[in-house]
């Protein structure tokens, strides 16, 4: 599913990747904390859900979802704030974020495929 030009796909990962990063930086000024992770984590989801449901040209789906989507979350945040929580003697706390976050990122998924498959 990459468009036929490889220089459009890069491009259209490169333009939705400024979008997606700027949007996290506007989450984490916006919510503090595990909360902004668990905002930008799930909400990223829910909208790759919809970008893989929904039927847009490869050049989109590039743009909203490796790009945007890809930008807009963030893994090693996540990872960082898990271990450092550990090592903090929270090893409870820790595991109980990575197991929320993973499972609400995971039901996001499915959620906005499901929206965006009815609407379609």
């Amino acid at each position: 599913m990459t468009p036929t030009n490889p220089l459009v796909g890069a491009l259209a990962v490169g333009l939705g990747g400024a979008a997606g990063a700027t949007c996290r930086h506007l989450v984490g000024l916006a919510v503090s904390g595990r909360r902004s992770l668990v905002a930008v984590n799930v909400l990223g989801s829910l909208a790759l859900g919809g970008v893989l449901a929904a039927p847009v040209g490869s050049a989109t789906a590039l743009a909203l979802g490796v790009g945007f989507c890809g930008a807009f979350t963030t893994f090693s945040s996540f990872a960082v704030e898990t271990v450092t929580t550990a090592e903090s003697g929270e090893s409870d706390v820790a595991a109980t974020f990575a197991l929320g976050v993973l499972l609400a990122s995971i039901g996001a998924i499915l959620v906005g495929s499901t929206l965006v498959t009815a609407w379609t």
